[in-house]
């Protein structure tokens, strides 16, 4: 996995997937294909205009080699502190079927959250028009 000093940027997470996929040398109809969308759902990704669904992000990263988390959080939104390591690491003692459906569920709340976030946004966005 290589990450460029590019990152340490904020950046959401449609500037995210542009970089990602201008890295890679790949077209959008080729990323598109890839992660089986069709070149329209990726465009609109790539312009904030939509946000892919948690099936699709996890294509996403796994096409472009990353972790889900590296595509939503910027780099300092990444790094658990205080309560939040403690319950990583109970989680971490877990059966590994039981931390797979941790992980599905923290994933779904990302991306919920992210999601909110991206429609205030877009709702603060059309104030200004």
């Amino acid at each position: 996995m290589s990450h460029s000093i590019y990152w340490c940027l904020p950046m959401p997470l449609s500037e995210r997937l542009i970089a990602l996929r201008k890295q890679r040398s790949l077209s959008q109809q080729a990323m598109a294909d890839a992660i089986g969308i069709h070149a329209n759902s990726w465009k609109k990704y790539e312009t904030g205009q939509a946000q892919p669904s948690l099936e699709v992000l996890k294509k996403i990263a796994t096409s472009l080699n990353v972790s889900t988390d590296f595509l939503l959080f910027d780099t300092h939104e990444r790094v658990p502190t205080g309560e939040l390591s403690l319950q990583f690491e109970a989680i971490s003692q877990l059966p590994e079927d039981e931390q797979g459906i941790v992980r599905e569920v923290l994933e779904s709340l990302i991306i919920k959250y992210q999601s909110r976030r991206w429609d205030s946004a877009r709702q603060a966005a059309k104030k200004k028009e």
